[in-house]
């Protein structure tokens, strides 16, 4: 039994790569050969215009254009040498032709390509060949300008292409149209090939350029979302467990109550014991949904978590470190649920660390308010001081503090004083009946 082939499969890999190449010669040059494409600004904000003032960098994004119309009074300028004295239209079109297809660049780059090839021997027949053929030399000049930018506002296989094109034209101009005397096609295919190389590794070279800056920035982005991530995790974790301690001590209460009283009625056994279920229950859908961001490795403390309380204990590491720290408490100093003082120490915790890294032998300041509202608090240290230098961290450390007193509906501002130096400050609000229990 025989199988038949499909045309696609029967043909030989020369006809097939022969397709191909027709193929992205048409997709390049022809499709679209008439889009109107205007050419962008330049980026006001890339590295050759910096130095510039502000004022003039805004017009400084019109450089390509002002460049291209440059060239194209270059061309014209090239063109009218040839005519010594008086010039009719037809030499006034041989010269005007050449510097409009260097304009039309600026709207139709692929369009400018075809009509500088197709005026070429028109323009060069009615100069007259003495200057080259089939080039004359305006058109020389034109249509190196035109390969270069249009070579810079496609891909870089268009230029390829156009060589190719422009060799097929030299080839056909030499071939069919010789008029005899000197030519110009091998110059125009050797300088038309540098024009082109160069233009295609810059432009090879600036694409690089940005797609790594676009790979830096997904990586930053990328960075930041995990940085924030793992901050919501370690937090969440803490609260787990003040959460958990809680309830295991509620569980624990309800369930004694009952034998400190002599002869309880029915009534309050049933009110404990519901009491004491409800609290089971809860603690064991909290572990079940907080205990995924626990990690395989992670290990509950065994130390009791920290509170406000530490921070003489905190105070005193740090200036064993060299940080010279000043710690004022205002107000009536109360307990607070386990959660807010957690956190505020681990801020204050953080904020040091910080003024250790980043500022080294500057001064700090660690002011805790409590108000009636809730609980204030203020790091804040001067500009670095001495020979040593700042130690830059992750950059996790404000994230963290944003996401603790985020979670805790409180707000925080983090900012460089007037002197230099560096302010953290934070408001945790806390009902009186939070205070009270």
């Amino acid at each position: 039994m025989t199988q038949t082939q499909s045309p696609e499969t029967s043909r030989s890999p020369e006809i097939r790569l022969a397709q191909v190449a027709l193929g992205g010669l048409r997709q390049e040059l022809f499709h679209d050969a008439f889009a109107y494409r205007p050419l962008p600004r330049m980026d006001v904000e890339s590295r050759p215009l910096r130095f510039l003032p502000r004022r003039i960098r805004v017009y400084a994004g019109l450089l390509p254009h002002a460049v291209v119309a440059f060239m194209a009074m270059i061309v014209f300028i090239v063109g009218m040498e040839r005519f010594n004295g008086g010039i009719g239209p037809i030499g006034l079109a041989t010269a005007l032709t050449p510097a409009a297809i260097v304009l039309l660049t600026l709207v139709r780059p692929v369009l400018a390509f075809w009509a500088s090839i197709g005026t070429t021997p028109f323009i060069g027949y009615i100069a007259g060949f003495g200057t080259g053929w089939p080039w004359a030399a305006n058109s020389f000049a034109a249509h190196l300008v035109v390969l270069a930018v249009v070579a810079a506002r496609t891909r870089p296989r268009t230029a390829v292409w156009m060589w190719i094109g422009t060799v097929g034209y030299a080839l056909f101009a030499e071939v069919f149209l010789g008029m005899g005397g000197g030519t110009d096609a091998l110059p125009m295919l050797f300088v038309s090939a540098l024009v082109l190389l160069t233009v295609t590794v810059f432009q090879v070279r600036r694409q690089a350029d940005r797609e790594v800056t676009a790979q830096q920035t997904v990586t930053a982005q990328e960075r930041s979302k995990r940085t924030l991530l793992e901050e919501r995790t370690t937090i969440a974790r803490e609260l787990h467990d003040v959460v958990a301690h809680h309830m295991s001590v509620v569980a624990i209460q309800a369930e004694a109550a009952p034998y400190r009283v002599e002869n309880p009625p029915p009534e309050l056994e049933q009110a404990f014991l519901t009491i004491r279920e409800n609290a089971v229950a809860a603690l064991t859908e909290l572990r079940r949904i907080l205990g995924v961001v626990r990690a395989e490795d992670y290990e509950a403390p065994d130390a009791p978590q920290p509170t406000l309380a530490d921070l003489d204990s905190l105070v005193r590491n740090v200036q064993e470190a060299g940080l010279v720290v000043e710690k004022t408490v205002t107000g009536a100093v109360r307990e607070l649920p386990q959660g807010v003082e957690l956190s505020a120490y681990r801020i204050v915790q953080e904020a040091l660390s910080n003024v250790l890294r980043h500022a080294p032998g500057a001064a700090a300041k660690v002011e805790v308010s409590y108000v009636l509202g809730g609980l204030g608090l203020r790091i804040a240290n001067g500009p670095a001081r001495g020979l040593v230098k700042p130690s830059p961290g992750a950059g996790h450390g404000i994230t963290g503090m944003r996401e603790r007193v985020t979670m805790l509906g409180g707000e925080m501002t983090a900012e460089v004083t007037e002197d230099g130096g560096y302010e953290v400050a934070a408001f945790v609000p806390v009902s009186r009946e939070e205070s009270d229990q």
